[in-house]
Order: C-alpha cells, then sequence, then structure tokens
C-alpha cells in the first residue's frame, strides 16, 4: 500500500475538503481527532474570506471538529498582520464577517495604501470593482488579493471566488497583486515558520489540484488530493502530480500512519496516484 513517511504536520484544507455543502465528509472529524492523537501537528489553511479566524474556529468546533483559533491559517489574518504591521490604511473590499481578522487597521476610501480585494460574492458590483480600480491606477494604491482561487463548490454549483477579481484589476491596471493567501509562496512559508517544521515533513490535504496540491508542491510540501468538493477527473489530466489521490479525507491515515488504515474509519477506497 502506498504510504507517505515521516509526516509531522498535516494542513487541511477547509471547503470540500473536510465538509461540502451537503455537510461534513464522513470520517473527516475521527481523521483530526486520530492525528492529533498520534503527535502531528494539525492545521487549517483555507482561502476563505467570508468570516473571520475566530468565526472559523467557532464553525470547526460546532461541527465536532478539535481545534483552536491559531491552527488556522486564513488570508484575512495574513492581510490584517501585514498592515498591521506597517501601520497602512487600506480600503477593505472583504465580506463583513471577515471585518475582525482587519481590527485597529485604519480604512480609507479616498487615498488608501492598499486595496485589500476578498471573496464579496454577490455583493460585488461594478461600482465596487471600478471604485477598486480608480484608487490603484489614479491613486497609487497597492492590490492586496485574498488568495487566487478561481471558483468553490456553492450549494448552487460552482461560483466564482476572489482571484477572477484580482486578476481583471491586475489587467486593466497593470499592477501585480500581493497575494496573501494559497497558492502564493509567502502565504505558505508564513505557515512553515509558524509551524516550525522543515517543508518536507508536511502534508498539505485538500480539493483544488492547483491552490492545495501544486501550490503546496512549489514550496516543498507533499501535496494529497481528495476527490470531494470541486474535484473533477479533468484535473489529474492538467500535469499536476499529486503526492497522492484519495477518495476522501478519510483515507489519508492510511497513507501517513501505520495500522491506521480506513477500515478503522468505516472508509475502504483508497487509490494512490498515479
Amino acid at each position: 500500500m502506498l504510504r507517505l513517511d515521516a509526516v509531522d504536520a498535516v494542513l487541511f484544507d477547509l471547503d470540500g475538503t473536510l465538509y461540502t455543502p451537503a455537510g461534513l465528509v464522513p470520517g473527516a472529524v475521527e481523521v483530526v481527532q486520530v492525528l492529533k492523537a498520534q503527535g502531528l501537528a494539525v492545521r487549517f489553511v483555507t482561502n476563505t474570506t467570508s468570516r473571520s479566524r475566530s468565526a472559523l474556529a467557532d464553525r470547526l468546533r460546532a461541527l465536532g471538529f478539535p481545534v483552536e483559533t491559531h491552527e488556522i491559517y486564513s488570508p484575512t489574518w495574513a492581510a490584517g498582520a501585514f498592515l498591521r504591521s506597517r501601520g497602512a490604511r487600506a480600503c477593505l473590499l472583504v465580506p463583513p464577517g471577515a471585518l475582525e481578522d482587519f481590527a485597529g487597521i485604519p480604512t480609507d476610501d479616498e487615498h488608501p495604501d492598499y486595496v485589500v480585494i476578498g471573496d464579496l460574492g454577490e455583493a460585488w458590483t461594478f461600482e465596487k470593482l471600478n471604485r477598486a480600480f480608480r484608487l490603484i491606477l489614479e491613486r497609487g494604491a497597492q492590490l492586496i488579493g485574498l488568495g487566487r482561487t478561481k471558483y468553490w463548490q456553492g450549494p448552487d454549483g460552482l461560483r466564482l471566488d476572489v482571484g477572477p477579481f484580482v486578476a481583471a484589476l491586475e489587467e486593466a491596471t497593470g499592477r501585480s497583486a500581493l497575494i496573501l493567501g494559497k497558492p502564493d509562496p509567502a502565504f505558505w512559508e508564513t505557515i512553515l515558520r509558524d509551524l516550525g517544521r522543515p517543508a518536507e515533513r508536511v502534508v498539505m490535504v485538500g480539493d483544488d489540484i492547483e491552490v492545495d496540491v501544486a501550490g503546496a508542491q512549489r514550496v516543498g510540501l507533499r501535496g494529497v488530493l481528495v476527490r470531494t468538493g470541486k474535484f473533477r477527473p479533468a484535473d489529474l489530466e492538467r500535469g499536476i502530480r499529486p503526492d497522492a489521490v484519495l477518495a476522501s479525507v478519510a483515507d489519508l491515515p492510511a497513507l501517513i500512519l501505520p495500522g491506521k488504515g480506513p477500515a478503522a474509519l468505516g472508509n475502504s477506497d483508497l487509490a494512490g496516484y498515479p
């Protein structure tokens, strides 16, 4: 059976990996419990910008996951820390639920140092996008994108995420965005510094072959793809080679822990790749 050896830490994507619009992925809570009980560092890495870190932790605990707020890495947390360290003013085009992570940052919609773009979903309007465009091009603000995720699996099907809006502003202004989220290397490197583990001993598990798997592999992490969430069979034809492909997160213990196979969690569909 295929295994990944010498794993000290596991990073989990959230939406599409631990849960989907249909509910919890079967066995996901038990997997997190098992890995923590075995002494592995477990962290949760998300490009979600609709909620603050503390709100995400509350949601995960409500679902049954053993998690502390500091174990969650998100773009809003990273961007908030970045702006506070520079004493910067910002125009925040982020969902209201994420504003907690920007506490203490002066907001300025006229002459900001940075324009921060998150996933506003249906709240996006031409006026908001055009305001960001003008602040960058005419008033010299720098652009921060909270990730480059192209789309996600919503309750009504695939939905655009923040990436296309960041790309539109880059194209229109000719300016490159600072990306504080997956798959930007600086985001992964910040996580590794916090973990204090070498990249080759860390595994990232997610449903997005580009953002989760390829992004992690670029900085030396091992990337495991799960066939849940946004996964499509065509993903395996895009030239990216995950270290493993699993039917779901429930199969992870069989991959990295001796004697902790999927049968212990009621799931027996393990598939290595290639």
